[in-house]
């Protein structure tokens, strides 16, 4: 096992990462920014080391920054958590080349699954149901892909090859409208991504965003954790999520679980990683694979028993997995609610200081975060501060829990989203279960 970790990252999830680190015994290194020096992993963790100002360009971004703090503090490895350099095949490239573990897949792994043109290609050699689509990059004859889209059948959408987080998208209705969203696509890719390859899909009108968790070894086994529903989204981000997804079946979960595991073996795949599917009328669609630990991941971690972290950092220290599938059992239910900085009705962020904050307990209730009475939450950084977890024999029993946890939370100082995750709580249609990607939206009236 490794003698020492740094951890390149901040917040919620660094501080997730030195928790398991500590438990496995590992010495910790914390890599801040100057406004970060009073995080508390920074606080905990037994070295510390300052590599930039604010700005996330010149400090969590700098590659050279963070394998510096490795080689100053003889580190052993770096946990990249999620965001900022976790999915960069260049960051894991240079890691690797400079003596140290990149704590997930490999760059190749990365690339390959960051090219959304190249992942799916990947997933149907592997067996893995994907959306109907182009099958490749488009080409520039229009004739060819008219006749591409009459045969996938509109709506349609036009969606950039290194796309991602919702942007480089664009859904077409009508021939009509066909060719001339192809070149938009195109040039917003070739602007935002520095890669103008897009491909055609045929676009899911009522859709639910179902995801499966898995974990592979570099001796050739892999196996998965069940499904997570991420439904409830506003424009292409997350609000909350819960495991297992209502209305999904054992033998379904059977199915496309060990699909994604046997992919992963295919592709020599090593770590965590999370396959994202669009489910509509009973069938999964592959959409994109997440080369790292998800956000959501405690959800998992609750109705499984599995420290994914823990699995992610022993993994990469060689060893192999600690679990057969079968030894995989999913009990009850667990809901997992995003506390962010900012307003519940605008969204516009709220940074400042928070003057008092109080934890919600009682049985079955779990909170990821790194803030405290007196932290300033600074303005330069992801608004989430923080997420809710409730575990419950039942999705009911989930339910009641987290309503319970919400209506205990105290967040003083700053205006946080906590109404909003009230609301969608106790709306009917989330208690019902099965609700379609678009519905916070169409509730909010953003759509």
């Amino acid at each position: 096992m490794f003698d020492k970790v740094v951890i390149a990252n901040r917040g919620e999830i660094a501080l997730r990462i030195l928790r398991a680190c500590r438990e496995m015994g590992i010495k910790t290194v914390a890599v801040h920014s100057t406004a970060d020096r009073d995080l508390k992993h920074v606080r905990l963790a037994d070295e510390s080391v300052c590599i930039g100002p604010p700005s996330s360009l010149e400090s969590y971004l700098s590659i050279p920054a963070i394998i510096a703090a490795a080689e100053v503090t003889n580190a052993e490895a770096i946990h990249p958590g999620y965001g900022f350099l976790s999915e960069n095949a260049e960051f894991a490239e240079q890691v690797t080349s400079s003596g140290f573990k990149f704590i997930g897949p490999s760059a190749d792994s990365i690339r390959t699954m960051g090219d959304k043109v190249a992942a799916i290609k990947a997933m149907k050699e592997a067996g893995v149901p994907t959306v109907p689509g182009s099958d490749g990059p488009i080409g520039d004859n229009s004739e060819a892909n008219l006749e591409m889209a009459r045969r996938i059948g509109y709506p349609i959408i036009i969606k950039a090859a290194a796309g991602g987080g919702g942007r480089g998208m664009r859904v077409v209705h009508s021939e009509a409208a066909l060719l001339n969203a192809i070149q938009l696509t195109q040039s917003e890719a070739g602007a935002a991504f520095g890669n103008p390859t897009v491909y055609m899909e045929k676009f899911l009108e009522k859709p639910r965003h179902v995801e499966i968790q898995i974990l592979a070894d570099s001796h050739g086994h892999a196996i998965h954790l069940g499904e997570r529903d991420c439904s409830m989204q506003r424009r292409h981000q997350k609000v909350v999520e819960e495991a297992p997804a209502p209305g999904i079946t054992p033998e379904q979960r059977d199915f496309i679980g060990r699909r994604c595991a046997e992919a992963c073996v295919r592709m020599g795949y090593e770590g965590a990683g999370t396959f994202e599917f669009l489910y509509e009328n009973g069938e999964f669609y592959f959409i994109e694979m997440n080369t790292r630990v998800q956000v959501e991941h405690p959800v998992t971690e609750m109705v499984t028993g599995v420290d994914i972290i823990r699995e992610q950092i022993s993994i990469a220290a060689g060893n192999p997995l600690r679990y057969r599938q079968d030894d995989i059992v999913i009990r009850g239910h667990a809901i997992e609610c995003r506390l962010n900085a900012e307003d519940s009705k605008t969204f516009m962020p709220s940074p400042g200081k928070i003057s008092l904050y109080h934890a919600p307990g009682g049985p079955g209730v779990r909170v990821d975060t790194h803030i405290y009475s007196g932290y300033t939450v600074p303005p330069h950084y992801d608004s989430m501060i923080g997420k809710l977890i409730t575990h419950g024999d039942t999705r009911e029993s989930a339910i009641a829990r987290m309503q319970g946890a919400l209506s205990e939370i105290i967040i003083d100082g700053i205006r946080t989203n906590i109404d909003l995750q009230r609301d969608i709580i106790a709306d009917c249609s989330f208690q019902a279960g099965g609700a379609d990607i678009h519905y916070l939206e169409k509730k909010l009236g953003l759509s």
